[in-house]
Formats: C-alpha cells, sequence, structure tokens
C-alpha cells in the first residue's frame, strides 16, 4: 500500500512531466497519474475512480484547485472514496476525448475544464461535471457533499451503474462513423453550403461567427480565403478579412507584446480569456501571411511580425535540454487574478510615458474613455486609428507612429517587470507543427529568414528529441520525452514539413515527411472502413478508440491527415497517400452532406480530392530560383504547391527529378497526373497561374 499524499511533503505528481499535473504535486490529495497502479489499485480495492482532467493555462482548475484539492479536510473525503487520477487533457487527449464525449452523454451538456468524472474501477463513467464548487453555489453541490452521495450511489446501486455503463459503452461506439461513401458520390456542393453558412454566421459589425463568447475559427476562415481565391467570393473575401482586421484591432490580439488569447468573452474582441496558447497562434500567424498576400493590408504585416517575434522572444526554448522547441502556453492568471498582467490603470500609463506620448497613445488604446476591465482598469484594443489622432493633434502620421512606438516600448519594459504569468513549458509535437507551419508560411510570404531558421529549429529538436526508433513521442519536458504520439502529432507534423518544403526544400525534410506518411498508414488508418484512429495500433486499450472528424481549437487530426497525404501524395507520387486520404473523405463524406459546419477542413481534403492542387517545381541555379520564388512567394495561391529545388538537392521523388537548365529557372507546372511544357519566362509563368 502506498503512502498517502497527505504524509509526505510530495505526491506521486512530482515525478511527472505535466507542468498541470506538478501545480498539484503537494495537494493532500493522494493523486495518481493515469496509468496502470491507479487502476490497479480501482480494481483491488473496488474502488470508483475519480478522474480530474485540466490543464495547466486553466482558470477555473485553478479555482477548483485552490478550493477543494488543497483543502485538507476535501482530500480525506476523496482519498477515503476513490482512487484519485490528476491528468493533464495536453498530454493525454486520448483521454479528454473520451471522458469529455461520456460527460455530454450522461449529462447532455456541453463538458470543458475541469472535467470532472467518476469511473468504475475498469474506467467507464457513471456520473461527472465540470467545475464543481467547495460549498454550493452556481446552482452547483458543495465538492465534499458530491464526493459523498456519489461514493452512497456506488456503494448502494452497482447494479445499475452496471446497466448504465453498458448503454453508455454502446452509445460512445454509436458516435463513431461507420458508413462510408462510394468516391463516386463526391460532390463540392458541401462545400459550398459550409461557404454560404458561414457567410450567414458573419457577424458585420465585428467580424466573427455569432455572438459571445467568440472564438477565431481559423480553419472556417481559411476555408473562406481559400473560396475568394478560387472563384473571386468577393463576401468570403469580406467576411475573412473584416474578421481577421477586428480580432487585429481588439484585445484579444496583445497589442504591447504580440500573439492572441484563446477566445473573447464579448462580441467586439474586446476583452479576451488571457490564456495564450500556441495552438491558436500557430494557424493566425499563417491566416495573417495569407491575408497579407490576399489584400496588401499592412496590418496582417504587422500583427504577422509582432506574433512571430512574441513567439521567438517567448516561447522557443533556448539552447539547453528542450532547446528550439516551441513552449505550450501561457496563463491567464497571475498573482492569483485573471489579465492583472496586462490590464492597466490611466495613472500607470502616464507615469510612464512623456505627455506626447500619452497623448497619442490614450486615444488610440481608448484610455480616454471608460475603463473596460475590472477594477477601474483597461485592457488596451485599438479604439481610434492613427490617422485621425494625427489630424486631431497637428501631427503627421508618421510622428503619431514613432510616438506610438515609443510609448509602447517603455510600457513593454515596465510590463517586463510585473509577475508574469505561468509559463507551460512543455513541448507537443502537435502543436510544436501547428507553430512551425505557421512560421514557415509566414516566413515564405514576407521572407523571412529568421522565421524559417525559428520553424527549423523546432523541427530539429523534434527529429532529435522526440523520434526514436521510427516513431514519434508526443510530450518532452527537460529533456525527458515520452507517451505514444497521437493522430494529430503525425498529422499535423507531415502537413508542417509542406510548409518547410515550400519555403525551403531539403531532401531530408522529404524523406522524414515519407517516414511520417509511412506511419500514418501503418499504425492509424482503419483499412476496414477508411479513417484514421486517433491512437496508434499499439496503444493501451481505453474503453473508445476515438476517430475525430470535426475541428475544433485545432484541425482534425483525420481531415489532416486526408489534406496532407493527398498533397504529399501528388508531390511524391505515391498513389497509397492518395488512396488513404480517399478513403478517410468517403468515411466522413455522409456526415459533411448532412451537416458541413465543423468540417472546414475535410471540406478542404474533397475540395482537392475533386479538384487536385497544381505543383509547382521549379529547377534551377540558386541565385535565379531565390529570385523567382521570391516573385512567387508573394502571391495568395493556397490550391499550388510551390518547390524550389537547387541543383545537387540530393534524392528526388519522380517528380522532381526534372533537368536542370544551363542558365535561368525552369517551371514546371503538373496538376494531378499532367504536367505542362516547361516555362522559362516569369511573366508566362504568372500569366498561367493567373
Amino acid at each position: 500500500m502506498s503512502v498517502p499524499a497527505s504524509a509526505a511533503s510530495e505526491n506521486r505528481l512530482a515525478g511527472e512531466t505535466s507542468p498541470y499535473l506538478q501545480q498539484h504535486k503537494h495537494n493532500p490529495v493522494d493523486w495518481f497519474p493515469w496509468g496502470e497502479e491507479a487502476l490497479a489499485q480501482a480494481r483491488a480495492q473496488n474502488k470508483p475512480i475519480l478522474l480530474s482532467v485540466g490543464y495547466s493555462a486553466c482558470h477555473w482548475c485553478h479555482v477548483m484547485a485552490h478550493e477543494s484539492f488543497e483543502d485538507a479536510g476535501v482530500a480525506a473525503v476523496m482519498n477515503r472514496l476513490f482512487i484519485n487520477i490528476k491528468v493533464d487533457r495536453e498530454e493525454r487527449p486520448d483521454l479528454d476525448q473520451i471522458y469529455q464525449s461520456a460527460h455530454h452523454l450522461l449529462t447532455q451538456q456541453n463538458g470543458g475544464w475541469p472535467l470532472t468524472m467518476f469511473l468504475t474501477p475498469e474506467g467507464t463513467p457513471f456520473f461527472g461535471g465540470t467545475y464543481f464548487p467547495k460549498t454550493a453555489r452556481y446552482n452547483r453541490p458543495g465538492f465534499a457533499d458530491l464526493c459523498e452521495r456519489v461514493g452512497q450511489m456506488w456503494r448502494e446501486r452497482q447494479g445499475e451503474i452496471k446497466a448504465q455503463n453498458a448503454s453508455l459503452l454502446e452509445a460512445l461506439a454509436r458516435m463513431q462513423p461507420a458508413r462510408a461513401a462510394h468516391h463516386s458520390e463526391f460532390s463540392a456542393d458541401s462545400v459550398g453550403v459550409l461557404v454560404e453558412s458561414l457567410k450567414a454566421a458573419f457577424e458585420p459589425e465585428f467580424g466573427g461567427f455569432g455572438g459571445a463568447p467568440k472564438f477565431p475559427h481559423p480553419t472556417d476562415i481559411a476555408l473562406l480565403l481559400r473560396r475568394h481565391a478560387q472563384n473571386g467570393d468577393p463576401e468570403a473575401l469580406h467576411a475573412a478579412l473584416f474578421t481577421l482586421q477586428k480580432m487585429a484591432l481588439g484585445g484579444l490580439f496583445d497589442q504591447l507584446g504580440g500573439g492572441f488569447a484563446r477566445y473573447s468573452t464579448d462580441a467586439r474582441w474586446a476583452i479576451p480569456h488571457f490564456e495564450k496558447m500556441l495552438y491558436d497562434n500557430g494557424p493566425l500567424l499563417g491566416l495573417y501571411a495569407d491575408a497579407w498576400a490576399a489584400s496588401g493590408d499592412p496590418l496582417y504585416r504587422r500583427v504577422a511580425e509582432q506574433t512571430a517575434d512574441w513567439v521567438i522572444r517567448e516561447m522557443q526554448a533556448p539552447a539547453g535540454e528542450n532547446g528550439g522547441g516551441y513552449y505550450s502556453a501561457y496563463d491567464a492568471d497571475s498573482e492569483g487574478e485573471e489579465g492583472r498582467f496586462y490590464v492597466w490603470t490611466r495613472e500607470e500609463v502616464a507615469a510612464l510615458l512623456g505627455a506626447e506620448e500619452f497623448a497619442v497613445l490614450a486615444p488610440h488604446y481608448g484610455l480616454d474613455r471608460g475603463a473596460n476591465f475590472e477594477g477601474g482598469q483597461w485592457h488596451f484594443h485599438v479604439a481610434q486609428p492613427l490617422p485621425e489622432i494625427a489630424t486631431m493633434l497637428g501631427k503627421s502620421e508618421t510622428q503619431c507612429a514613432l510616438l506610438l512606438a515609443s510609448g509602447c516600448e517603455k510600457l513593454r519594459t515596465a510590463r517586463a517587470r510585473r509577475v508574469w504569468p505561468g509559463r507551460d513549458d512543455k513541448i507537443l509535437v502537435s502543436w510544436n507543427a501547428l507553430m512551425i507551419a505557421g512560421m514557415a508560411r509566414a516566413a515564405r510570404v514576407f521572407g523571412r529568414a529568421d522565421w524559417l531558421a525559428s520553424a527549423r529549429r523546432a523541427l530539429s529538436f523534434i527529429r532529435a528529441r522526440m523520434w526514436r526508433d521510427e516513431r514519434l513521442l508526443a510530450t518532452c519536458k527537460d529533456g525527458r520525452a515520452h507517451l505514444n504520439a497521437y493522430l494529430d502529432d503525425y498529422a499535423f507534423l507531415l502537413a508542417a514539413l509542406l510548409d518547410v518544403l515550400q519555403a525551403e526544400f531539403s531532401a531530408d525534410a522529404f524523406e522524414f515527411a515519407e517516414d511520417l506518411a509511412e506511419v500514418l498508414l501503418e499504425q492509424f488508418e482503419d483499412r476496414a472502413t477508411g479513417g484514421f484512429w486517433f491512437t496508434s495500433h499499439d496503444h493501451e486499450k481505453l474503453i473508445q478508440r476515438t476517430k475525430p472528424g470535426h475541428d475544433n481549437a485545432t484541425p482534425s487530426g483525420n481531415a489532416v491527415a486526408a489534406l496532407a497525404l493527398q498533397r504529399f501524395g501528388h508531390m511524391s507520387g505515391e498513389t497509397r497517400y492518395l488512396d488513404a486520404a480517399e478513403r478517410t473523405i468517403a468515411l466522413f463524406y455522409p456526415a459533411i452532406c448532412k451537416n458541413p459546419g465543423g468540417y472546414a477542413t475535410l471540406c478542404m481534403a474533397l475540395d482537392e480530392c475533386l479538384n487536385p492542387p497544381a505543383v509547382l517545381l521549379l529547377r534551377g541555379d540558386e541565385k535565379e530560383l531565390t529570385r523567382w520564388k521570391a516573385a512567387l512567394d508573394g502571391r495568395f495561391q493556397p490550391t499550388t504547391l510551390v518547390v524550389a529545388v537547387p541543383k545537387n538537392a540530393g534524392r528526388l521523388p519522380p517528380l522532381f527529378d526534372k533537368p536542370v537548365p544551363a542558365t535561368g529557372v525552369s517551371a514546371y507546372l503538373c496538376r494531378g497526373v499532367s504536367c505542362l511544357a516547361p516555362v522559362s519566362d516569369m511573366a508566362a509563368l504568372q500569366s498561367l497561374l493567373s
């Protein structure tokens, strides 16, 4: 029998890599990490399991921890009645998916974090909820009282619980897609239906889709930009660009430090939930680069620059154990208060700035209006544009821009002296892949070699520390990598490599992409019915094996796998990748047709299945290739893959192994199984692409 946590200064979580689990290592709760030890204890003692799922940047997770898990009395109840398991949803998304789905089936309510589930010793849930207060309020029972009632339920009603478990497991099984369509049924109609529904849901005053709370929805915005590029749809372009503009001008964007918060609590994008997640900022960085390429608006360039600079400055590990990898998140709270690091009083700002700087910054960020945050404080958002302020002050716009820049620098310096929010410094392959893709795409669009170097450092770290025995590990902290990687890790990293290859080709990166694609097919594909399991064939057996198709905060792993495998199949000439992607689309096609909402990435994969992307290969000497690439990389062409392969590039796939001209560049444009004659004139090529 192990020693209860209350009898020691640290519990079992002290040895875990997750910063979230580490936050609970001094709790008096006798916590276990998820694993066979905990499950065996539950079975041996016939005790139910109390499963608590959260993550390090979660505000209400902190609240529940402070109220209940740090309280000796509540902990004593938990230790007496349950085997208590703490899970980081970011390290174990497989568990989070299963128990969030079970929560919805049991309660008919949306889940979230903290997720609080009560399981049988075999791991099947029979009761659950999210946040519970220590004492009854918010129409929720007090947590210790709830634990006593659940314990009594387990002692007295195990027959009913067993019957409910059987029904629940059947319901979970029915949630998986089962009937695949035939590829002959494929039509682009569903893509059009989703685009029209997004345009109908577009909120014309402040952008976004629907009311508060507002989330960025990068996959939906990407679909709208893509639609405009394909057929010139002006409404799709406006909905996408206006939403990106309003997000960038609002408080969702950190006006001083760069980077985006998780979501806006209001309809105006003014007051965010202040946590900053890597998985939001990677796709958004790529989107703002695309928005600039599509429009030329300097706002999108500025936001991309500030976001990339923030990531490299604050989210990329320096040389050392985690050197090069991207950290996961920043907490919303500091000093026990949400947003405290980010908000200001007018007096603080005035004391730090010169009079001329304050005269520009105050109206620009809304300090000349009423406070917009608790306690008479301000969270910055762009309330008045600089041209209007310049006119009001009788200054040039350039003068005002310089005064704003110097004022912001002083405030950034002062803010850096505050108590920082906690940073979750674990390295997750899937989230790193999203940032690698965004950084590489932005580097290509803006010609930023330093951003590409950042993406390559993260990629090198993953290959050096998290690629072992031809398989990925999911998470790494302080040099310790572990846990079988998931579908998202492989699919997102494969997609990221396609962006890296377009930014700068290397045979080594191409071979790594081949390795990832092969593991996807060998370890994750369901050859019987199509699609990819979220967990590998040799993963721990759980009560459900999921096959997610919906986009959520991150895009669907199945959708990204289908899209990336199709693109890589056209680049490599490997038809097995195309076939696996087609089987995946076929599996989800009936659901897309029934209701395409939430399937934006699968709709893009469907669209490219019906209309294969163009692959534009450039061959020539390095100097000329650089010139041609620079002319092409600033174009917004989401359905064209541009790869510049220099002389002596190493082993090449058949499509790329084309003759290199003695002088200049030869451009080979291929779509599907047909290629045009090589083009050696840039103007002719641009005309062809248009």
